[in-house]
């Protein structure tokens, strides 16, 4: 992408949250990584989202994740859209990765940062200072999980800032939901941050959404998106059910730790992940593993599991 109205006209659809396949030693198994990006594209999603929270960005030094951003730019050689997360509580480290991401032709997603007491005028001025510096624009997330939630009037002064592209929504509570949708739909690219919720944010008018999940069931997600899309509600909603028993082991277990558990069942590349997380123990895989067979046993979920 070479500029923010390019970025803004790609911003849409599902994008899937791609893992970072880590060795048994911690370190980067890059063609497990290329092998995941070709999988996706190969398999229609609208991007990709590179080094985000449940690509363990945090777990990364700021040189490896320069090296990812490069090294997955060149994979994917602009054949779909790619979010770069740049988020981090030192603005020194976002400053830098931001302005990389942009000169590579993706779209930096850039959090607050994560400090204790950050006031929302702190706030507001650390999003002024990231948006100019990329050429293709940022995308703000707003994830609870960093300990800082934006409320609605909060984002809608950020929408306001020039070079802010898009928002990826991690607060799914209905009420936010609805003032965002009504608010800030046709100002910014709404994306919903989290593929075990997404019928409610996409109903209400979002323009796409990150899965993280689809890194282990992509076939099925992508259905359920894809019928949403096209207006077919139903259809939707009975393909989201079909996975609930996958979605309650990711809340349980962690979602990147699942979604690679069940990636190296598949035969994918999920990998390892590093510490502080741990990968699941016998009894915990176990459990994927049941559920995905169940899910390849029904012909709905169009997965299948590698003979």
């Amino acid at each position: 992408m070479k500029d923010i109205t390019e970025c803004r006209e790609r911003l849409h659809g599902i994008f899937n949250i791609t893992v970072t396949p880590f060795t048994a030693e911690g370190a980067f198994d890059l063609d497990g990584l290329a092998r995941s990006v070709e999988r996706v594209i190969g398999l229609g999603f609208d991007g990709i989202l590179i080094g985000g929270t449940y690509g363990e960005f945090p777990a990364m030094s700021s040189e490896e994740r320069a090296d990812l951003f490069r090294f997955v730019m060149g994979v994917v050689a602009d054949r779909v859209p790619v979010m770069l997360c740049s988020a981090g509580s030192d603005a020194r480290v976002v400053r830098d990765l931001t302005r990389l991401a942009g000169d590579l032709g993706g779209l930096p997603m850039v959090t607050p940062p994560f400090v204790s007491e950050v006031t929302d005028e702190q706030i507001v001025a650390f999003f002024r200072e990231m948006a100019p510096l990329s050429r293709t624009g940022i995308l703000v997330y707003n994830a609870p999980g960093i300990g800082i939630t934006l409320s609605p009037p909060l984002l809608e002064r950020l929408a306001e800032i020039p070079g802010v592209a898009g928002l990826k929504q991690g607060d799914l509570t209905p009420t936010a939901i609805d003032q965002i949708a009504n608010r800030l739909h046709g100002r910014l690219r709404l994306f919903c941050a989290s593929d075990l919720a997404f019928l409610g944010p996409m109903m209400a008018g979002f323009d796409g959404i990150s899965s993280t999940n689809s890194c282990a069931l992509p076939e099925l997600i992508l259905a359920a998106y894809r019928a949403i899309e096209r207006g077919d509600a139903a259809t939707a909603r009975d393909l989201h059910r079909l996975w609930y028993p996958f979605r309650a082991l990711a809340r349980r277990h962690g979602q990147p730790q699942t979604a690679k558990a069940a990636m190296n069942l598949r035969g994918f590349d999920g990998g390892f992940v590093r510490p502080p997380l741990l990968d699941l123990g016998r009894d915990e895989t176990a459990e994927v593993a049941e559920v995905v067979r169940a899910l390849s046993g029904d012909g709905r979920s169009g997965i299948r599991l590698a003979a």
